[in-house]
């Protein structure tokens, strides 16, 4: 069932090591998406730390508690607080919480509803790792990869049918092709400068192309106290493949509207999805 108009907003974050400061600038940006009338607001990967090793996120992981978050859990409680506050949508980036194993976590994206319920979880599925001879890293030494069977996690909103997505998925075009008649994506990311810069535009664009929806991509966006860069230019890409809007570096909102009739109007044009046979 569709409501009223989707005014979305991304809120690029340059996150640091200290969950209390992410929290607080993530409010900001939060407040002022809403006030600028957004009633989805989505926030980058790692939105509550961005530490100086990569057994920090370890460190502050939580249970999950879906329905009553506490002190216990101050992130999933700023979250859930937060959308109430604002009567919002709020996917939240993601953040660490805990699995069988006490050495690694669940990246995890959270959708929280205005009367602060849980409407959605995702577990990131693909594990980034690469060697090169002189460079080597391996995100699943602290990350546990969601369940297979959860995939393609697709949120039914308001608006229509969403689809989550966390930094590397994008690379996976399969993962996207798996959800059918979806509004738009959501990825959520920290993609790096070099990464970014060559590819990120391009892997946004082609995902909205080829499954003929909105794709939002909000990132992480400049230098980190850790070191890191990452790429930023969260983005919002339209069913034709246009950036309706972006936002380069730095902390700030991206906004635009997400019209259904866009979508039907792209797959009339062209019914490629239709035209499938494989």
């Amino acid at each position: 069932m569709q409501t009223e108009t989707l005014v979305t907003a991304c809120v690029q974050m340059v996150s640091g090591t200290n969950v209390a400061n992410n929290l607080k600038s993530a409010e900001q940006g939060i407040a002022k998406a809403a006030n600028q009338g957004a009633n989805l607001v989505i926030l980058p990967e790692y939105f509550c730390i961005m530490g100086q090793h990569d057994t920090d996120k370890v460190a502050v992981a939580e249970d999950y508690r879906a329905s009553t978050p506490d002190a216990s859990t101050p992130i999933q409680l700023f979250l859930q607080q937060q959308a109430m506050q604002h009567g919002i949508y709020l996917i939240g980036g993601t953040l660490p919480l805990k699995t069988t194993d006490a050495d690694k976590v669940y990246n995890t994206t959270l959708v929280y509803a205005p009367d602060g319920a849980v409407v959605a979880r995702y577990d990131k599925i693909h594990l980034f790792g690469f060697q090169n001879g002189l460079e080597y890293y391996d995100e699943s030494t602290t990350i546990m990869a969601g369940e297979l069977a959860q995939a393609p996690v697709v949120w039914d909103s308001p608006w229509g049918r969403i689809g989550l997505s966390i930094c590397y998925d994008v690379r996976f075009s399969e993962l996207y092709r798996a959800a059918r008649d979806v509004l738009a994506w959501v990825n959520v990311a920290a993609f790096t400068q070099t990464t970014g810069q060559a590819h990120w535009e391009l892997l946004m664009r082609a995902r909205a192309v080829e499954n003929q929806c909105y794709v939002i991509a909000c990132g992480q966006g400049g230098e980190h106290e850790n070191g890191r860069r990452t790429f930023g230019h969260s983005m919002i890409v339209d069913a034709w493949g246009i950036v309706q809007a972006v936002q380069s570096v730095g902390e700030g909102v991206v906004m635009s509207v997400i019209k259904p009739s866009r979508v039907e109007r792209v797959r009339t044009s062209i019914p490629a999805l239709q035209h499938r046979v494989l």
